[in-house]
């Protein structure tokens, strides 16, 4: 053998170990790929439980046990509704933050869970982003931009006006400091140049009775469609990307004269963290068959929202988009941490 000889046939070993561990390990990760997609496609093989981190009977809880519904009938397994409130939803969340990552423990997110509390909570549990795994939208909650009759405004353009030459002289109530109906509120005076007045109101009700009696004059809200339909309240325009089917005839803000205007409350299906990409593809596959039947899209437009489905790679990025957005928001209206 020649001196150069061995430092030859020791390069050709060491790149042929390198190919063949190369090979081993995209093989092992075949197998791996292979055995998660067949765990997903035989996934459920016992009841799975959806969390609300809201109290039972309201939107999120009925959004949920519809959709619950639709997805037991697909499994041919109990899907278990869990209501666990309390802290505005983060208590409920946290708990399937720190679940197992098997998709059997779902949590119901919503803008405020998920894409609001990070901006008005000086410390949250968990992160919205990172220890959850998106799995998709579920429906879209706007508001409608809506005015006491007493205001002489039957349009948004005509509302923007007059708000303008009476600065501070109008006041907006909302179901709380920091919801997204406040939020929308603050996102509408900054695009249109307004200063509208906050009045925080506990919940939704007591706002309702002011706006009726002209105590404050402007609502950014869900409950006001029956108001509406019986000309107690005057109906401008509507804060989400799309009509709503109860009321068609009210333009969207974009549509009425407001260029990129968009507010609305939305809840999603978030995993843990870890849960597979496939069943994660999985689960939001059968949230879009459920979510398109016919009977749930009537449910949803009896309530005032909209269906609205997506894949977990579109979730994700909406929620970041959702976070910057009002997290932007929270720090222009000076709202405070709590």
């Amino acid at each position: 053998m020649t001196r150069n000889a061995w430092p030859v046939q020791h390069k050709r070993h060491t790149a042929w170990s390198i190919l063949c561990g190369t090979v081993v390990l995209a093989a092992a990760a075949a197998i791996t790929l292979m055995a998660t997609l067949a765990q997903a496609q035989e996934w459920p093989t016992r009841p799975v439980r959806i969390v609300v981190p809201y109290p039972a009977g309201g939107a999120v809880d009925i959004v949920t046990r519809a959709l619950a519904d639709k997805l037991a009938t697909q499994w041919g397994q109990p899907v278990l509704v869990e209501n666990k409130a309390g802290a505005g939803g983060l208590i409920g969340a946290d708990g399937v933050s720190k679940s197992a990552p098997d998709g059997y423990t779902l949590v119901m997110g919503t803008v405020s869970s998920h894409a609001i509390a990070p901006a008005v909570y000086r410390k949250m549990p968990y992160d919205a982003v990172a220890d959850f795994g998106a799995v998709s939208l579920v429906a879209l909650t706007p508001y409608i931009i809506t005015v006491n009759p007493s205001v002489p405004a039957s349009s948004l353009r005509e509302l923007v006006a007059h708000a303008k030459a009476n600065p501070d002289k109008l006041n907006f109530g909302s179901s709380g400091t920091g919801t997204t109906p406040h939020l929308a509120g603050e996102l509408f005076n900054t695009l249109a140049g307004t200063r509208i007045a906050h009045v925080p109101y506990k919940g939704s009700a007591p706002m309702l009775a002011d706006l009726l009696g002209g105590q404050v004059q402007v609502a950014f809200d869900n409950t006001v469609i029956p108001n509406i339909k019986a000309g107690k309240l005057r109906g401008l325009a509507v804060t989400g990307p799309l009509r709503l089917a109860a009321v068609p005839d009210i333009p969207t803000a974009v549509e009425a004269g407001l260029p990129g205007y968009e507010a609305v409350g939305w809840m999603g299906l978030y995993a843990a963290k870890g849960t597979p990409a496939a069943l994660r593809a999985r689960l939001a596959a059968d949230t879009a068959k459920a979510a398109a039947t016919p009977d749930f899209i009537a449910k949803m437009e009896g309530l005032g929202f909209q269906a609205r489905t997506n894949t977990p790679a579109e979730f994700d990025t909406y929620l970041k988009a959702e976070t910057a957005k009002w997290a932007k928001v929270v720090k222009d209206a000076g709202v405070p941490q709590e």
